[in-house]
């Protein structure tokens, strides 16, 4: 019986230090490089779409659930000397309250992102460039302000005048999230 003790003691010891290591790594690649796609603004008067569903079973929480699992075991069985049934017990109601603390923390971070929804009616009859070089009636991409920000967004060319880059221009209409534009003269 004490074999068995010392050799469920090494598996949860060992469970406890890859799953921690496993979980300071991802939760370090999620710092430094974000945990998602999303584009934060530093705009906060513009409409936002915030995806803030709870995903309660993620790479994430199954790494704090071995985590906690793996710790409490070992603590259970070395330090408490609880039976091996009521250290798994107690194990596995650790490892859930991790599993559910992180769950918790990743869907608050997740209600943080925000997509920014530009109008881009706001560019009406505001002076902006041209970015690409524009044919008479032709299409390309303007630098302007939209909703505040400066963007750069397709246009048209609604005159017979060629427009080249850095070209000073003006926003005359705006339809289908389209900019018509014409050369300030």
């Amino acid at each position: 019986m004490e074999t068995i003790t010392q050799n469920a003691v090494q598996y949860y010891y060992y469970l406890a230090w890859f799953a921690t290591i496993l979980f300071v790594i991802k939760l370090a690649i999620f710092w430094i490089f974000g945990g998602g796609d999303a584009e934060v603004s530093s705009d906060f008067n513009t409409e936002t779409d915030t995806d803030g569903t709870f995903h309660f079973i993620s790479l994430q929480t199954i790494l704090a659930f071995l985590m906690g699992f793996g710790w409490m075991g070992y603590a259970a069985l070395k330090s408490y000397n609880f039976g091996q049934l009521v250290a798994f017990g107690s194990a596995f109601g650790v490892g859930l309250l991790f599993l559910l603390g992180t769950a918790y923390l990743m869907s608050l971070v997740r209600k943080l992102e925000k997509t920014v929804k530009k109008d881009k009616a706001t560019a009406l009859d505001k002076i902006g460039k041209a970015y690409t070089d524009f044919a008479p009636k032709g299409q390309g991409r303007v630098e302007i302000e939209i909703a505040g920000q400066l963007t750069v967004a397709d246009a048209v060319n609604t005159t017979e005048d060629e427009i080249k880059a850095f070209d000073q221009i003006k926003v005359v209409k705006v339809e289908n999230e389209l900019l018509f534009i014409e050369k300030v003269v």
